[in-house]
This record gives structure tokens, sequence and C-alpha cells, in this order.
């Protein structure tokens, strides 16, 4: 018989509506999985499963009183060690607590609180975010769990997002992506990642890297989820039902993809561009139509990128003001990358910013004509932690993974990547849609059609190994 817990969200939702359970069953699963899988996976900093019972019970009494049930009702949802929530510490992936004031929860921590979604605990990140490996000499790096044998990175910065849904504790995973975080953990874990458009959700609440970059996101097992939790997250909806009865069911004969050009499929991994291509083939099979995107704002954004004068300087100005003794402590990785920072000019700054804008303008316009671009996410396979452990290992495998989502963020588009296949190591390998900004409803339908054709990531390429237990 299958666990509630693996059912579809809309379908445990439904039962929960019909009386068929109770939010205290789901939780229990959940931390049965957590008990099993967690000592060998390590996603969370902080874990509380008399916290999640507590929430659980709460949740079921408000119920049995008449009180209607949220989208997220008994859902458990683990978060991001950016976000403040209400009875844990926030460490931002530094060696110590942040100040009291970061515990303070946002509008989407406070979404979960309202809708009686259970916060399950805090899920490891990369130090301020900065870095795309999942790395953090702090604390314990979570395992990826498609790797039985070696510990590889579990991607990042959201390192212990995708891992905590892979091991069964959550259902959503709460992530920030300012140029993959929640995209790049997602793929190489099996999972589903939705970057949200610059200020679509707000950042209340959230520990920042980046304005104007940052944004808001969740991973979850399906694209299915995924279009649910979005839903229950946006404030332009705030109910999943609601929102998924405005969404059009598109025939793969409904799209228009755009082939995103060579920049996203040169020195894949073996494996990736060839995954990648198979489920593209499959879609062309169904009806999709599709049309070469020649999008040369890729190749300067990734120059912005690579350069850093925008990230780096903004985290380097936050540290100083709000966090100042997080100086002296700093990963290595971290420093390394924002060491120039203090070297950027005003005009290096304000240069970059100008850029970003034509390019973001130019982006969009030619993007117009079709409905989603469609590229792989994460061109190489997550390296062994050993293979990072030295700065030039880090640097060379942390822009690997970065090199083809920190564009979505670069040119202000939102994106969604979904698992269609395992490269020649036997890791998730991850297809990115990619739609213009506030386009989130018809990237959701697309992602949603693509599904239905391609399968979900259990039905296409498996579970990932259930190590420790």
């Amino acid at each position: 018989m299958t666990d509630l817990l693996d059912r579809p969200l809309a379908d445990i939702a439904m039962a929960f509506r019909d009386n068929r359970a109770k939010a205290a069953d789901l939780i229990e699963q959940a931390i049965a999985r957590h008990d099993a899988h967690d000592a060998a996976l390590g996603a969370y900093i902080a874990w509380s499963g008399d916290g999640a019972r507590a929430q659980a019970a709460a949740a079921d009494a408000y119920l049995a009183a008449g009180g209607p049930p949220g989208s997220l009702f008994g859902l458990p949802v683990s978060v991001k060690d950016l976000y403040g929530a209400r009875g844990f510490r926030t460490y931002a992936g530094t060696p110590a607590p942040l100040p009291a004031e970061w515990e303070r929860e946002g509008p989407i921590v406070t979404a979960v609180r309202t809708q009686h979604g259970i916060v399950t605990g805090k899920t490891h990140t990369v130090e301020f975010a900065y870095g795309g490996v999942g790395a953090n000499p702090h604390h314990p790096v979570p395992r990826n769990p498609w790797d039985a044998v070696d510990h590889r990175a579990p991607g990042g910065s959201s390192a212990g997002a995708g891992v905590s849904l892979c091991e069964g504790s959550a259902l959503i995973a709460l992530g920030s992506d300012t140029g993959g975080s929640v995209r790049i953990p997602a793929s190489v874990t099996g999972n589903v990642g939705l970057k949200t458009s610059t200020g679509r959700w707000s950042l209340d609440g959230i520990v920042p890297l980046c304005s104007g970059l940052d944004t808001a996101g969740i991973l979850t097992r399906t694209v299915a989820d995924a279009a649910y939790g979005f839903g229950a997250f946006d404030p332009a909806w705030g109910d999943a039902d609601a929102f998924l009865a405005t969404l059009p069911v598109l025939d793969m004969s409904d799209l228009h993809l755009g082939m995103g050009d060579g920049y996203y499929w040169d020195d894949c991994a073996p494996g990736i561009a060839e995954g990648v291509q198979a489920a593209i083939d499959e879609l062309a099979k169904a009806g999709a139509r599709f049309s070469p995107l020649a999008l040369p704002e890729t190749a300067e954004a990734s120059e912005l990128f690579r350069q850093g004068n925008r990230v780096s300087p903004e985290l380097l100005l936050f540290i100083k003001t709000a966090l100042p003794d997080r100086l002296e402590t700093l990963d290595p990785n971290v420093g390394r990358r924002m060491g120039p920072a203090g070297e950027v000019t005003a005009v290096d700054y304000l240069d970059t910013l100008q850029r970003m804008a034509r390019l973001s303008a130019s982006a969009a316009e030619r993007m117009r004509d079709i409905d989603i671009m469609i590229t792989p996410t994460v061109p190489h396979t997550p390296p062994k932690m050993t293979e990072v452990a030295t700065l030039e290992g880090y640097r060379s495998n942390n822009f690997g993974l970065l090199r083809n989502t920190g564009i979505a963020n670069y040119l202000d588009q939102c994106a969604i990547t979904m698992p269609v296949a395992l490269d020649a190591a036997g890791m998730p390998v991850g297809l990115q849609l990619t739609a213009r900004h506030g386009q989130e409803e018809r990237l959701l339908a697309a992602a949603l059609a693509c599904e239905r054709c391609l399968g979900t990531a259990a039905e296409r390429i498996g579970r990932a190994p259930r190590i420790g237990g």
C-alpha cells in the first residue's frame, strides 16, 4: 500500500479535506523517513520532530473544530537556513547563529503557518548562499542520495533542500535562487525546482545575497507539486486549487519551444546533452514545435556573471554593515569569490546594472515569438566532495554547475528544472524551461504538459538509493 507521503500534493490535500487522513499521520511518516535516512544524508542543520508533531496536532484540532484547511495544510515543509522561522536559529551557513532579528518570519514562511503547513526544520546552505556546489566548511555537507558509494555534492546553495525531498522528510522545500540555488540542487538530486521572477515573491525574512538577483523559490518532487505549491505561496493566488483551476491544460501541439543556443550545450558531461536531447525528441514526436533560438545576450550575461561586479560588492557591503564579525570566519571559497569586491568602482557597478537592464530587455524581445526556451539545467555531473577540496577544484566545479542557471538571473527570467534522465555517472539530469519575466503561469502550464508527456521523476528515472535505511 502506498504511503500517503508518496502521493501528489493535490491528492494529500483532498484526503485531508475528506477526513480520510490526519496531519499527524502524515508527519509521523515524514519523521520515520527522516530518522531512517538523515544520519547518512544530513539534510538539516536543525530538525524538530517534536515540533512537527505539535504543529500537526494543532492543525488537526483546527480542522476538527471546523476550520477550513489551507492549501498547505498538514504538509511537511523544509526551510532553507536563510529564512527566519520561529523556533529555529538562523545561521545562513555561518559558524554561529545570527542575531535574533534574522529569525523573524517573512511572508513565505508566514504562508506555511497561516495555511497550517508543518515546518520540519532548517536545511543546510552554502555560507551566505554564495556557491553552487553545496560545500560549507562550517557544517557537515549533505550527501547527494544518488551516489550510494561516494559523497557527491548536493548542489548549492540550497544544499539540504533537494536532499530533504529525497529522504521523504519534506514534500516542499523552500529555497532561494540568485544564480541557480534552487534549480541546481533540484536538478542534481532528481527533483523539480522553480525559480520565480524577481519581485514576484517577497524576500522579507530571508538573509540577502544580492538585491535584484535574489529570488525565492521551491523544490518539489514533481512539476504537478510545483504548480500546486506555486498557487499556495504566490501572493496573487494564495490558493492552490484556485490557481490550478485557471491554468490551461496544454497539449504538446500547443507549445512552441525555443532551443537554447550552443552556450548551454557546449562541454556537457557525458550523458547530459544526450539525455536532454532524448527528452526533446519525445516532446517533438508528441507534437511540440521547436525553433532555434539565437540569444546573443547569453554570452555577455555570462561575462557579467563571471566578473562578479554585481553580487560580490553587495554581499561584502551587507556583511560589513550587518554582520562585520563574520568577515573573519568566512569560508575561503566564499572569501575568494568576494575578495575583489572592494576593488569594484561605483562606475563598474553602475555599468553592470545598465548592461543587465539592456540585456534583459533585448532577450525578452527575442523570446516573444516562443513560449519557452529549453536547455540542459546543469551541464556538469555533481562532483565528488574530494574533487572540490582544493580552492582550484572548487572554483572550476562551482562555475561548471552554475553556468547554465545563472543566465536566467542575469536576464531577469523565471525558470523551472525537471528531471529527465541519468547521466553516464548515474546522476540525475535536469531539463530547464525558461520564460520571460512574470510568465510563471505559462511556464508552469508548459512544464506540466512536458511532464505529462515525459513522466515524473519516479516514472522516468526512478528513485535515489535508500541510503541509511
